[in-house]
Protein backbone atom coordinates (compact mmCIF):
# COMPACT_ATOMS: atom_id res chain seq x y z
CA UNK A 1 0.00 0.00 0.00
CA UNK A 2 1.10 3.56 -0.68
CA UNK A 3 2.70 5.28 2.30
CA UNK A 4 2.22 9.06 2.33
CA UNK A 5 5.50 9.73 4.16
CA UNK A 6 7.56 7.59 1.82
CA UNK A 7 5.91 9.15 -1.22
CA UNK A 8 6.50 12.66 0.07
CA UNK A 9 10.16 11.89 0.73
CA UNK A 10 10.77 10.40 -2.71
CA UNK A 11 9.03 13.32 -4.45
CA UNK A 12 11.04 15.77 -2.35
CA UNK A 13 14.21 13.84 -3.19
CA UNK A 14 13.31 14.03 -6.87
CA UNK A 15 13.15 17.81 -6.57
CA UNK A 16 16.50 17.85 -4.76
CA UNK A 17 18.15 15.80 -7.49
CA UNK A 18 16.58 18.01 -10.16
CA UNK A 19 18.26 21.01 -8.51
CA UNK A 20 21.65 19.32 -8.93
CA UNK A 21 21.66 19.91 -12.70
CA UNK A 22 21.31 23.72 -12.35
CA UNK A 23 23.82 23.40 -9.51
CA UNK A 24 26.19 21.66 -11.88
CA UNK A 25 25.62 24.50 -14.36
CA UNK A 26 26.92 27.02 -11.83
CA UNK A 27 29.75 24.73 -10.71
CA UNK A 28 30.97 24.18 -14.27
CA UNK A 29 29.97 27.68 -15.42
CA UNK A 30 32.22 29.35 -12.87
CA UNK A 31 35.18 27.27 -13.99
CA UNK A 32 35.17 28.22 -17.68
CA UNK A 33 36.17 31.53 -19.24
CA UNK A 34 33.51 34.24 -19.10
CA UNK A 35 32.95 34.08 -22.87
CA UNK A 36 31.65 30.51 -22.45
CA UNK A 37 29.66 30.62 -19.22
CA UNK A 38 26.25 30.85 -20.91
CA UNK A 39 27.06 27.90 -23.15
CA UNK A 40 27.58 25.76 -20.02
CA UNK A 41 24.35 26.99 -18.46
CA UNK A 42 22.52 26.36 -21.73
CA UNK A 43 23.92 22.84 -22.10
CA UNK A 44 22.85 21.88 -18.58
CA UNK A 45 19.37 23.35 -18.92
CA UNK A 46 18.74 21.86 -22.36
CA UNK A 47 19.73 18.44 -21.01
CA UNK A 48 17.08 18.91 -18.33
CA UNK A 49 14.50 19.65 -21.04
CA UNK A 50 15.59 17.08 -23.62
CA UNK A 51 16.00 14.09 -21.33
CA UNK A 52 12.86 14.80 -19.33
CA UNK A 53 10.94 14.13 -22.54
CA UNK A 54 13.17 11.23 -23.63
CA UNK A 55 12.73 9.57 -20.25
CA UNK A 56 8.93 9.49 -20.25
CA UNK A 57 8.78 8.44 -23.91
CA UNK A 58 11.23 5.52 -23.82
CA UNK A 59 14.21 6.17 -21.54
CA UNK A 60 12.53 4.77 -18.45
CA UNK A 61 11.35 1.73 -20.36
CA UNK A 62 14.74 0.74 -21.77
CA UNK A 63 16.32 1.30 -18.35
CA UNK A 64 13.84 -0.30 -15.97
CA UNK A 65 11.27 -2.44 -17.82
CA UNK A 66 11.83 -6.07 -16.74
CA UNK A 67 13.98 -8.12 -19.07
CA UNK A 68 17.19 -10.11 -19.17
CA UNK A 69 18.53 -8.79 -22.45
CA UNK A 70 20.59 -5.80 -23.49
CA UNK A 71 18.01 -3.40 -22.02
CA UNK A 72 14.42 -3.34 -20.84
CA UNK A 73 12.83 -2.80 -24.22
CA UNK A 74 9.87 -0.58 -25.08
CA UNK A 75 6.99 -2.21 -23.20
CA UNK A 76 6.65 0.91 -21.04
CA UNK A 77 6.86 3.34 -23.98
CA UNK A 78 5.13 6.61 -23.13
CA UNK A 79 4.75 5.32 -19.55
CA UNK A 80 2.26 2.72 -20.74
CA UNK A 81 1.73 0.49 -17.70
CA UNK A 82 3.55 2.89 -15.37
CA UNK A 83 0.72 4.03 -13.14
CA UNK A 84 0.00 5.38 -9.69
CA UNK A 85 0.04 2.04 -7.91
CA UNK A 86 3.24 0.64 -6.37
CA UNK A 87 5.44 -1.61 -8.50
CA UNK A 88 6.76 -4.23 -6.12
CA UNK A 89 10.00 -4.97 -7.99
CA UNK A 90 11.25 -1.43 -7.31
CA UNK A 91 9.28 0.01 -4.40
CA UNK A 92 6.26 -1.25 -2.50
CA UNK A 93 5.11 1.91 -0.69
CA UNK A 94 5.27 4.64 -3.35
CA UNK A 95 3.50 5.09 -6.71
CA UNK A 96 5.33 3.64 -9.67
CA UNK A 97 5.43 7.08 -11.27
CA UNK A 98 7.16 8.48 -8.17
CA UNK A 99 9.97 5.98 -8.67
CA UNK A 100 10.01 6.82 -12.37
CA UNK A 101 10.40 10.57 -11.87
CA UNK A 102 13.03 10.06 -9.18
CA UNK A 103 15.10 8.01 -11.60
CA UNK A 104 14.49 10.59 -14.34
CA UNK A 105 16.60 13.08 -12.41
CA UNK A 106 19.52 10.63 -12.35
CA UNK A 107 19.22 10.10 -16.09
CA UNK A 108 19.30 13.87 -16.61
CA UNK A 109 22.36 14.79 -14.57
CA UNK A 110 24.51 11.84 -15.71
CA UNK A 111 25.12 12.98 -19.32
CA UNK A 112 25.37 16.58 -18.10
CA UNK A 113 28.48 15.57 -16.15
CA UNK A 114 30.26 14.68 -19.39
CA UNK A 115 30.19 18.21 -20.77
CA UNK A 116 32.88 19.25 -18.32
CA UNK A 117 35.41 17.38 -20.44
CA UNK A 118 34.71 19.09 -23.77
CA UNK A 119 33.69 22.51 -22.43
CA UNK A 120 34.33 25.48 -24.73
CA UNK A 121 34.74 23.34 -27.87
CA UNK A 122 31.55 21.54 -29.00
CA UNK A 123 28.85 22.76 -31.37
CA UNK A 124 25.47 23.03 -29.71
CA UNK A 125 23.77 21.02 -32.46
CA UNK A 126 26.31 18.22 -32.09
CA UNK A 127 25.90 18.36 -28.32
CA UNK A 128 22.16 17.75 -28.57
CA UNK A 129 22.53 14.70 -30.81
CA UNK A 130 25.47 13.29 -28.85
CA UNK A 131 23.66 13.57 -25.49
CA UNK A 132 20.45 11.99 -26.80
CA UNK A 133 22.33 9.05 -28.32
CA UNK A 134 24.50 8.62 -25.24
CA UNK A 135 21.51 8.58 -22.91
CA UNK A 136 19.87 5.96 -25.12
CA UNK A 137 22.73 3.61 -25.91
CA UNK A 138 25.03 4.03 -22.90
CA UNK A 139 23.08 5.20 -19.87
CA UNK A 140 19.99 3.08 -20.56
CA UNK A 141 21.77 -0.28 -20.91
CA UNK A 142 24.18 0.26 -17.99
CA UNK A 143 21.31 1.40 -15.78
CA UNK A 144 19.35 -1.72 -16.71
CA UNK A 145 22.30 -4.04 -16.04
CA UNK A 146 22.89 -2.64 -12.54
CA UNK A 147 19.42 -1.64 -11.31
CA UNK A 148 16.81 -3.12 -13.64
CA UNK A 149 14.83 -6.30 -12.99
CA UNK A 150 16.72 -8.98 -14.92
CA UNK A 151 19.87 -6.88 -15.21
CA UNK A 152 22.88 -9.21 -15.25
CA UNK A 153 25.08 -7.13 -12.94
CA UNK A 154 22.20 -6.85 -10.49
CA UNK A 155 21.80 -10.63 -10.54
CA UNK A 156 25.55 -10.99 -10.08
CA UNK A 157 25.18 -9.06 -6.83
CA UNK A 158 26.76 -5.69 -7.73
CA UNK A 159 26.03 -3.04 -5.12
CA UNK A 160 25.42 0.52 -6.29
CA UNK A 161 23.13 2.30 -3.88
CA UNK A 162 22.75 5.61 -5.73
CA UNK A 163 24.85 5.60 -8.88
CA UNK A 164 28.60 5.26 -8.40
CA UNK A 165 28.76 2.89 -11.35
CA UNK A 166 25.65 3.87 -13.29
CA UNK A 167 26.24 7.61 -13.00
CA UNK A 168 29.80 8.58 -12.14
CA UNK A 169 32.00 5.88 -13.65
CA UNK A 170 29.74 5.74 -16.69
CA UNK A 171 29.83 9.50 -17.30
CA UNK A 172 33.43 9.93 -16.16
CA UNK A 173 34.96 7.49 -18.63
CA UNK A 174 32.78 8.97 -21.39
CA UNK A 175 34.21 12.34 -20.45
CA UNK A 176 37.75 11.04 -20.98
CA UNK A 177 36.82 9.66 -24.40
CA UNK A 178 35.37 12.95 -25.58
CA UNK A 179 38.31 14.94 -24.21
CA UNK A 180 40.78 12.71 -26.03
CA UNK A 181 38.96 12.77 -29.37
CA UNK A 182 37.89 16.41 -29.52
CA UNK A 183 41.41 17.60 -28.73
CA UNK A 184 42.78 20.39 -26.60
CA UNK A 185 41.50 23.93 -26.47
CA UNK A 186 43.56 26.30 -28.59
CA UNK A 187 46.72 27.64 -26.97
CA UNK A 188 45.90 25.85 -23.73
CA UNK A 189 49.54 24.99 -23.06
CA UNK A 190 50.54 28.67 -23.07
CA UNK A 191 47.59 30.03 -21.12
CA UNK A 192 45.76 27.66 -18.78
CA UNK A 193 42.58 29.55 -17.86
CA UNK A 194 41.70 30.00 -14.20
CA UNK A 195 38.04 29.79 -13.09
CA UNK A 196 36.48 33.11 -14.07
CA UNK A 197 33.92 33.22 -11.23
CA UNK A 198 34.76 31.42 -8.00
CA UNK A 199 31.51 32.47 -6.26
CA UNK A 200 29.66 30.57 -9.04
CA UNK A 201 31.79 27.51 -8.29
CA UNK A 202 31.04 27.73 -4.57
CA UNK A 203 27.33 28.27 -5.22
CA UNK A 204 27.29 25.27 -7.54
CA UNK A 205 29.06 23.14 -4.95
CA UNK A 206 26.54 24.14 -2.30
CA UNK A 207 23.61 23.28 -4.57
CA UNK A 208 25.19 19.95 -5.47
CA UNK A 209 25.84 19.09 -1.82
CA UNK A 210 22.27 20.07 -0.93
CA UNK A 211 20.79 18.08 -3.79
CA UNK A 212 22.99 15.08 -3.07
CA UNK A 213 20.97 14.35 0.08
CA UNK A 214 18.08 13.56 -2.25
CA UNK A 215 20.41 11.68 -4.58
CA UNK A 216 21.65 9.31 -1.86
CA UNK A 217 19.12 9.35 0.99
CA UNK A 218 16.27 9.36 -1.51
CA UNK A 219 17.59 6.10 -2.96
CA UNK A 220 16.28 4.32 0.14
CA UNK A 221 12.87 4.96 -1.51
CA UNK A 222 11.34 5.39 1.94
CA UNK A 223 11.50 7.76 4.90
CA UNK A 224 13.24 5.27 7.16
CA UNK A 225 16.46 4.40 8.98
CA UNK A 226 18.31 3.50 5.80
CA UNK A 227 17.59 6.95 4.38
CA UNK A 228 18.91 8.44 7.60
CA UNK A 229 22.11 6.43 7.37
CA UNK A 230 22.60 7.47 3.74
CA UNK A 231 22.02 11.12 4.66
CA UNK A 232 24.55 11.03 7.52
CA UNK A 233 27.34 9.23 5.65
CA UNK A 234 26.84 11.47 2.59
CA UNK A 235 27.47 14.60 4.62
CA UNK A 236 30.33 12.98 6.51
CA UNK A 237 32.20 11.77 3.43
CA UNK A 238 31.84 15.13 1.67
CA UNK A 239 33.15 16.97 4.72
CA UNK A 240 36.09 14.58 5.17
CA UNK A 241 37.00 14.89 1.49
CA UNK A 242 36.86 18.69 1.57
CA UNK A 243 39.19 18.73 4.57
CA UNK A 244 41.49 16.18 2.96
CA UNK A 245 41.84 18.15 -0.30
CA UNK A 246 42.57 21.35 1.64
CA UNK A 247 45.30 19.58 3.63
CA UNK A 248 46.86 18.14 0.46
CA UNK A 249 46.97 21.61 -1.13
CA UNK A 250 48.38 23.11 2.04
CA UNK A 251 51.19 20.58 2.19
CA UNK A 252 51.96 20.60 -1.53
CA UNK A 253 51.38 24.24 -2.50
CA UNK A 254 51.71 26.11 0.76
CA UNK A 255 48.10 27.37 0.82
CA UNK A 256 44.64 25.80 0.76
CA UNK A 257 42.07 27.18 -1.70
CA UNK A 258 38.29 27.39 -1.79
CA UNK A 259 38.43 25.77 -5.21
CA UNK A 260 40.25 22.82 -3.66
CA UNK A 261 37.74 22.47 -0.82
CA UNK A 262 34.88 22.60 -3.34
CA UNK A 263 36.56 20.00 -5.57
CA UNK A 264 37.20 17.77 -2.58
CA UNK A 265 33.63 18.00 -1.34
CA UNK A 266 32.29 17.02 -4.76
CA UNK A 267 34.77 14.13 -4.94
CA UNK A 268 33.59 12.95 -1.53
CA UNK A 269 29.97 13.08 -2.64
CA UNK A 270 30.85 11.05 -5.73
CA UNK A 271 32.72 8.39 -3.77
CA UNK A 272 30.07 7.85 -1.10
CA UNK A 273 27.26 7.56 -3.65
CA UNK A 274 27.51 3.79 -4.32
CA UNK A 275 28.23 3.04 -0.65
CA UNK A 276 25.72 5.35 1.07
CA UNK A 277 23.19 2.61 1.84
CA UNK A 278 25.75 -0.03 2.82
CA UNK A 279 28.42 1.59 5.04
CA UNK A 280 28.54 3.32 8.42
CA UNK A 281 30.19 6.58 9.49
CA UNK A 282 33.81 5.49 10.07
CA UNK A 283 34.13 3.89 6.59
CA UNK A 284 32.53 7.06 5.17
CA UNK A 285 35.32 9.15 6.69
CA UNK A 286 37.95 6.82 5.23
CA UNK A 287 36.25 6.93 1.83
CA UNK A 288 36.17 10.72 1.95
CA UNK A 289 39.79 11.18 3.01
CA UNK A 290 41.19 8.81 0.41
CA UNK A 291 39.08 9.97 -2.53
CA UNK A 292 40.72 13.40 -2.35
CA UNK A 293 44.14 11.74 -2.51
CA UNK A 294 43.15 9.77 -5.61
CA UNK A 295 41.33 12.61 -7.39
CA UNK A 296 43.96 15.23 -6.56
CA UNK A 297 46.59 12.93 -8.02
CA UNK A 298 44.48 12.42 -11.15
CA UNK A 299 43.82 16.10 -11.85
CA UNK A 300 47.04 17.71 -10.61
CA UNK A 301 49.69 15.13 -11.49
CA UNK A 302 48.46 12.55 -13.99
CA UNK A 303 46.46 14.91 -16.25
CA UNK A 304 49.36 17.33 -16.87
CA UNK A 305 51.73 14.43 -17.56
CA UNK A 306 49.30 12.70 -19.92
CA UNK A 307 48.46 15.96 -21.67
CA UNK A 308 44.72 15.50 -22.26
CA UNK A 309 42.39 18.49 -21.84
CA UNK A 310 39.63 17.39 -19.50
CA UNK A 311 38.63 21.02 -19.08
CA UNK A 312 36.63 20.78 -15.86
CA UNK A 313 38.02 17.48 -14.53
CA UNK A 314 34.93 15.39 -15.18
CA UNK A 315 37.10 12.28 -15.54
CA UNK A 316 39.50 13.09 -12.73
CA UNK A 317 36.73 13.64 -10.17
CA UNK A 318 33.75 11.58 -11.31
CA UNK A 319 35.37 8.52 -12.86
CA UNK A 320 38.25 8.20 -10.40
CA UNK A 321 36.01 9.04 -7.46
CA UNK A 322 33.33 6.66 -8.71
CA UNK A 323 35.80 3.80 -9.13
CA UNK A 324 37.11 4.28 -5.60
CA UNK A 325 33.55 4.49 -4.24
CA UNK A 326 32.43 1.30 -6.01
CA UNK A 327 35.49 -0.63 -4.85
CA UNK A 328 35.23 0.82 -1.34
CA UNK A 329 31.66 -0.52 -1.23
CA UNK A 330 33.16 -3.95 -1.84
CA UNK A 331 35.49 -3.35 1.10
CA UNK A 332 33.26 -1.70 3.71
CA UNK A 333 29.69 -2.85 2.96
CA UNK A 334 27.97 -4.39 5.95
CA UNK A 335 24.68 -6.21 6.30
CA UNK A 336 24.44 -4.63 9.74
CA UNK A 337 23.75 -1.36 7.91
CA UNK A 338 21.53 -2.83 5.19
CA UNK A 339 20.28 -6.39 5.50
CA UNK A 340 19.30 -6.34 1.82
CA UNK A 341 22.88 -5.68 0.79
CA UNK A 342 25.97 -7.79 1.41
CA UNK A 343 29.06 -7.87 3.56
CA UNK A 344 32.25 -6.61 1.95
CA UNK A 345 35.82 -7.87 2.03
CA UNK A 346 36.57 -6.40 5.46
CA UNK A 347 33.48 -8.10 6.86
CA UNK A 348 34.45 -11.55 5.65
CA UNK A 349 33.14 -11.61 2.07
CA UNK A 350 35.96 -11.20 -0.49
CA UNK A 351 33.60 -12.25 -3.28
CA UNK A 352 31.78 -8.91 -3.03
CA UNK A 353 34.94 -7.01 -3.88
CA UNK A 354 35.39 -9.16 -7.00
CA UNK A 355 31.79 -8.47 -8.01
CA UNK A 356 32.34 -4.73 -7.57
CA UNK A 357 35.53 -4.86 -9.61
CA UNK A 358 33.68 -6.73 -12.36
CA UNK A 359 30.94 -4.09 -12.51
CA UNK A 360 33.54 -1.32 -12.64
CA UNK A 361 35.51 -2.93 -15.47
CA UNK A 362 32.42 -3.76 -17.54
CA UNK A 363 31.13 -0.19 -17.25
CA UNK A 364 34.50 1.32 -18.14
CA UNK A 365 34.92 -0.80 -21.26
CA UNK A 366 31.34 -0.56 -22.50
CA UNK A 367 30.99 3.19 -21.97
CA UNK A 368 34.42 3.90 -23.46
CA UNK A 369 33.75 1.94 -26.66
CA UNK A 370 30.16 3.03 -27.28
CA UNK A 371 30.87 6.67 -26.45
CA UNK A 372 33.66 6.65 -29.00
CA UNK A 373 31.35 5.18 -31.64
CA UNK A 374 28.63 7.75 -30.92
CA UNK A 375 31.10 10.64 -31.02
CA UNK A 376 32.63 9.47 -34.31
CA UNK A 377 29.20 9.03 -35.88
CA UNK A 378 28.04 12.51 -34.89
CA UNK A 379 31.33 14.01 -36.04
CA UNK A 380 31.03 12.26 -39.40
CA UNK A 381 27.49 13.51 -39.98
CA UNK A 382 27.55 17.14 -38.82
CA UNK A 383 30.96 17.78 -37.26
CA UNK A 384 31.43 18.16 -33.54
CA UNK A 385 33.99 20.86 -32.89
CA UNK A 386 33.45 24.57 -33.48
CA UNK A 387 35.84 26.41 -35.78
CA UNK A 388 39.00 28.04 -34.43
CA UNK A 389 37.43 31.47 -34.92
CA UNK A 390 34.27 30.48 -33.06
CA UNK A 391 36.32 29.02 -30.24
CA UNK A 392 38.32 32.24 -29.99
CA UNK A 393 35.16 34.38 -29.87
CA UNK A 394 33.50 32.08 -27.34
CA UNK A 395 30.49 29.82 -27.53
CA UNK A 396 28.15 32.29 -25.86
CA UNK A 397 28.21 34.53 -28.93
CA UNK A 398 28.80 32.01 -31.69
CA UNK A 399 26.34 29.33 -30.55
CA UNK A 400 23.67 31.37 -28.73
CA UNK A 401 24.19 35.04 -29.70
CA UNK A 402 24.18 36.09 -26.05
CA UNK A 403 26.53 37.58 -23.50
CA UNK A 404 26.63 36.68 -19.81
CA UNK A 405 27.19 40.32 -18.83
CA UNK A 406 26.11 43.43 -20.70
CA UNK A 407 28.36 46.46 -20.29
CA UNK A 408 26.34 49.64 -19.79
CA UNK A 409 27.39 52.63 -21.87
Amino acid sequence: MINAGDTAWVLMSSALVMLMTPGLAFFYGGMVRKKNVLSILMQCFIVLCLLSVQWVLYGYSISFAPGEGFWGGFKWFGLNGVGLEPYADYATTIPHQAFMIFQAMFAIITPALILGAFAERMKFSAFLIFILLWATFVYGPVCHWVWGVGGWLRKLGALDFAGGTVVHINAGIAALVTALIIGKRKNIEKNIPAPHNMPFVVLGTALLWFGWFGFNAGSALAANGLATNAFVVTNTAAAAAGLSWACIEWLRNGKPTIFGVASGAVAGLVAITPAAGFVSVIPAIIIGILVSVFCFTAVSIIKPKMGYDDALDAFGVHCIGGIWGALATGLFASKAVNSSGADGLLFGNPKQFIVQLTAVCVTLVYSFVVTMIIYKAVDLIIGVRVSEKEESMGLDLTQHHERACTVLE
